[in-house]
């Protein structure tokens, strides 16, 4: 009979019937492996007692507490997430440091009779992999870089590229952010981004899926997006592709912004608040005549003077700075599908996106 218990610092070499994380939903909000579910032995608060009578009673306190909390909640989770398991479940098990609260799961599942698995060093061993992968990894790849103003439909296309089978690394989706001042997601309301250490945990995951004989197709990105920060190695790459320029006459540009933002256009306070942050860049007198704007429902008249007066010299500088002259221009007339079909095909058969 096979041992029940056994241990891992590669869990990403291994199937497993599910990933469970055991720390605290606020250590697992802030990142975790790819798949993982949290099953919490010790809630938020639950920690930070038992945290807080270990250093300020004594450890031998703490334990105590902390094995009731952790028995607790183990029953709980075994009443509820563990009754429908059969025989054949496979766990692979994961804490902070691969200490106490994995290890409590882990027996309490063995002494059932199902197999376990445990990663040695808990979550901090996934971190340190995903930190030195991602020190590498992003530099084994060629890229394409998509390019063009603000409202030109870069993910847009890339998001089409996708379905026509080229590999496409969106880092705005990663980031859950649009790359400017007015990108935040929103999902009913504003949709946070994710962590710098989940981001980066996102990213690898996308890294790993892809082909190094094919090119990355990319957007032209700034090296932060919103609050998270692209590593260095992908970055440094970044600026070393082919860029592929889209132009787009202006007004297509502001009926594409319109109907990708209209969050904006529905709460114009939220709006308001995030111009203010550019008093100090393009002025009182400038934001002055953008609240007018807004106030008075041109907003064609606004995204056009916003364009023109901030967006585009601020991203023109950029791309001179950052990234190579692009080596092809495509200009269209709007965004329809078919419109965006054509330019694909024109892409790919062109051979800008196969080496």
């Amino acid at each position: 009979m096979p041992a029940l218990l056994t241990y891992t610092q590669q869990p990403w070499t291994g199937t497993y019937s599910e990933i469970i994380d055991v720390r605290s939903p606020s250590e697992f909000a802030e990142d975790r492996i790819p798949g993982a579910i949290n099953l919490p032995v010790l809630n938020d608060a639950e920690r930070a007692e038992v945290g807080t009578i270990y250093k300020q009673v004594s450890p031998f306190t703490a334990r105590k507490l902390g094995a009731a909390l952790v028995s607790k909640n183990i029953s709980q989770h075994l009443s509820q997430h563990f009754a429908a398991k059969d025989k054949d479940y496979y766990p692979l098990i994961y804490c902070w440091r691969g200490g106490q609260r994995s290890n409590s799961m882990a027996l309490v599942l063995t002494q059932i009779g199902w197999r376990v698995t445990l990663l040695e060093g808990g979550y901090k061993t996934y971190r340190a992999y995903v930190q030195q992968q991602l020190e590498s990894l992003p530099e084994q790849f060629t890229y394409q870089v998509l390019c063009g103003l603000t409202g030109s439909g870069k993910t847009y296309i890339l998001d089409k590229m996708r379905q026509y089978g080229a590999q496409v690394l969106n880092l705005e989706n990663l980031a859950n952010h649009r790359g400017s001042l007015l990108g935040e997601e929103w999902q009913g309301k504003l949709s946070p981004q994710p962590s710098q250490k989940y981001f980066e945990t996102l990213l690898l995951e996308q890294l790993e899926k892809f082909n190094f004989n094919q090119p990355v197709w990319v957007e032209s990105e700034s090296q932060k997006i919103g609050q998270v920060y692209l590593p260095q190695s992908l970055w440094r790459k970044m600026k070393q592709g082919n860029c592929i320029e889209i132009q787009l006459p202006i007004a297509a540009r502001v009926q594409f912004l319109l109907k990708s933002y209209p969050h904006l256009v529905n709460h114009p306070d939220i709006l308001k608040n995030k111009l203010n942050k550019l008093k100090s860049r393009c002025g009182g007198e400038k934001l002055s005549q953008w609240y007018k704007l807004i106030d008075a429902g041109k907003w064609n008249l606004f995204v056009q003077d916003i364009l023109q007066f901030h967006y585009d010299p601020i991203y023109s500088q950029s791309m001179k700075r950052f990234f190579l002259e692009a080596e092809k221009v495509l200009s269209i007339s709007d965004l329809l599908d078919s419109t965006i079909d054509n330019l694909i095909k024109s892409l790919l058969l062109n051979n800008l996106a196969v080496h």
